[in-house]
């Protein structure tokens, strides 16, 4: 129906046109217009306007939704009438008929204009109504970011009928943009005049847009815009721009690692994928939040087979299907089991004669590990040394102890026994190397089945160490959510306390790049950025959250737990500090480890943590003699 009203509006309004073309052209006095001229428009405009009709159907004029009418259908409707304009003066010509110019570009101009302005009336009535609208109630934005992206978020909100947003105002720190206007919005200053202009524009929401920003400079413009009670959303990255896929549905809500003030961490994918591609690599601990990452990575980079083994099976179990949906090619094995159990162990090395391990089962939690220290010391120290002893003996190439900057000086028990993890995977390194893996004998009734007379293979032990992650099992970011979520308070141990964090896919991403570079015997170090104060995420989260720090939500200081430091260190004295190819991945001197004097020892822990004995402290503090027991 609204076709057929078009096409009789169509055929009237041109051939008004052409009439106003001669009419305009004697000065609208119709009886000065020669005969000859009106005998040549009666003949020909009815067939002209039949033939226009048609052409507007060729290029879908008829058929467009004008509600959304843009450039394209602007275009077709100017490309359309070119066409019918030339097709006008030549057949007028091949007729012997010569009419004035005048008649031809006026009634060409006119009969564009007709067309163009029924089309879009109905867009400019709703964009008049949404104006109105808009000045009402809508939802007034703040623009940080005068680039391309900033210019595409622009116009997508602004220009958007059904948007219940509008971008009053810009923020750019180019001051050749102050004071001029984009797409009729005014650009009112750098970043030092975001607080001023939010309470001038009585601004609602911010829109940060500048995704090649760098993270420092993103953390510096984010933490001010949170000094306002605006919500905040953010473009996640250039890419989008690179792809040409951005819209105001690509913005999202600003997250805790935008204001940590991190640059993105870059590794060398064709080195890790020549290092995984083609072999079997195993993952302990493979459900955890780090162990299920390195796994989501390691499926990317085209492995041979990929095992999974974990003791808690719901864990495993979501790992799976993940990456059954996500990689269906993948050759994946989940196993159930403890890496305190030496005969499992055996079974799945021997089962799966994995070429790569990357070990990341270990208990974590330090209050609850100080609560139970003779676990700690089964399942991290004596677990590392029964999937180390599997490696050896079914001649994996190169085996990842994943370890924690809280090995370091530790004071917590959790601390002390990844420590003598580090320990365990530097004294397999030299003895697998001085070919003096005899010297086990000592413990091997303790940890294994096997003759220390079978170690007959060479794999590289390294270890990496690095700090706290972003939501990981049992990090205060969930903690801290769920105390947001629960109305507060936001438990905090004591207002200095500080912590390394970064996000779980670059510590994964570096961990990787990490066991590219071992030769064998090394500590990596991660670098994770600045410290960050654990009192100051708690109050960002909250003002993340849309409420107000102290008022909304109350913050509680409830003292340092047991076992816990007010800051962690990344390197011991006297490991010293050496560079790699990565600027983030450092590696630490091995400290020289007497195997005579810790093998004993590591013995003596079997039994004493096996026994639950008490007294597990003070035999942990001979191990480790940078372990001072709650600090002391």
């Amino acid at each position: 129906m609204i076709a057929l009203i078009l096409m009789a509006y169509d055929f009237v309004t041109i051939a008004f046109s052409y009439f106003f073309g001669l009419w305009l052209r004697f000065d609208f006095q119709f009886g000065k217009i020669p005969p000859a001229y009106l005998s040549v428009y009666y003949k020909m405009i009815i067939p002209y306007a039949l033939v226009c009709i048609f052409v507007y159907w060729l290029f879908k004029l008829y058929r467009s939704i004008w509600r959304f009418a843009s450039y394209s259908e602007l275009t077709n409707i100017i490309l359309s009438n070119l066409i019918l304009g030339l097709f006008n003066y030549i057949v007028t010509r091949i007729f012997g008929a010569r009419m004035p110019i005048s008649y031809h570009i006026i009634g060409f101009i006119m009969q564009i204009i007709f067309a163009a302005i029924i089309r879009f009336s109905y867009r400019f009535v709703l964009m008049i109504k949404r104006q109105q609208r808009n000045n009402k109630n809508a939802t007034r934005v703040m623009l940080i970011g005068a680039g391309d992206a900033g210019m595409t978020i622009l116009r997508d909100v602004n220009k958007n009928i059904e948007s219940s947003s509008r971008v009053v105002c810009i923020i750019d720190d180019c001051t050749n943009k102050f004071g001029r206007y984009i797409e009729g919005v005014p650009v009112v200053g750098g970043r030092d005049d975001i607080l001023a202009n939010v309470e001038k524009y009585n601004i609602n929401e911010i829109f940060f847009a500048i995704p090649s920003a760098s993270a420092s400079q993103r953390r510096d413009i984010l933490n001010i815009c949170r000094e306002t009670d605006c919500e905040i959303k953010v473009l996640p990255g250039i890419q989008q721009i690179v792809n040409g896929d951005v819209s105001v549905n690509m913005m999202k809500n600003v997250a805790i690692e935008d204001l940590l003030g991190r640059d993105v961490v870059k590794v060398n994918n064709e080195e890790i994928f020549e290092f995984i591609n083609g072999k079997v690599i195993l993952v302990t601990g493979g459900g955890g939040s780090i162990g299920s990452e390195l796994c989501r990575q390691i499926a990317k980079h085209n492995p041979k087979q990929l095992v999974i083994f974990d003791i808690y099976e719901n864990n495993a179990y979501e790992i799976q299907q993940e990456l059954k949906r996500t990689y269906p090619e993948l050759d994946l094995v989940v196993m159930i089991g403890s890496v305190r159990d030496s005969k499992r162990v055996d079974h799945v090395f021997d089962r799966y004669r994995p070429d790569i391990v990357y070990h990341a089962a270990a208990h974590k939690h330090v209050p609850l590990m100080e609560a139970s220290p003779n676990e700690a010391i089964k399942n991290n120290t004596i677990g590392t040394f029964k999937v180390a002893y599997a490696a050896v003996k079914y001649g994996v190439k190169r085996f990842v102890l994943i370890s924690t900057d809280k090995a370091v000086n530790p004071t917590n028990i959790m601390g002390a026994s990844k420590r003598m993890c580090e320990m365990v995977i530097q004294t397999f390194d030299k003895l697998i190397k001085n070919k003096t893996t005899e010297k086990l004998s000592i413990v091997e009734d303790c940890f294994s089945e096997v003759s220390v007379k079978e170690l007959k293979g060479n794999t590289e032990f390294v270890a990496v160490r690095f700090g706290n992650v972003l939501g990981s099992n049992g990090s205060v970011i969930p903690l801290f959510k769920k105390q947001i979520e629960a109305g507060g308070p936001v438990t905090v141990t004591h207002p200095d306390i500080i912590r390394y964090f970064m996000t779980i896919p670059e510590a994964v991403s570096l961990v990787l790049q990490a066991g590219v570079y071992a030769k064998g015997g090394e500590i990596f170090i991660l670098d994770m950025g600045e410290p960050v104060k654990i009192d100051t995420l708690a109050r960002n989260l909250i003002k993340l959250s849309g409420f107000k720090p102290d008022e909304d939500i109350k913050i509680v200081y409830t003292g340092l737990r047991p076992g816990e430091k007010l800051y962690e260190e990344k390197l011991m004295a006297a490991e010293g500090n050496q560079t790699t190819d990565n600027d983030l991945i450092f590696v630490g001197k091995p400290l020289e480890i007497d195997e005579d004097v810790f093998l004993p020892q590591l013995k003596e822990l079997y039994i004493t943590s096996n026994n639950n004995d008490d007294h597990i402290f003070e035999l942990v503090e001979k191990v480790v003699t940078t372990y001072k027991r709650n600090g002391e």
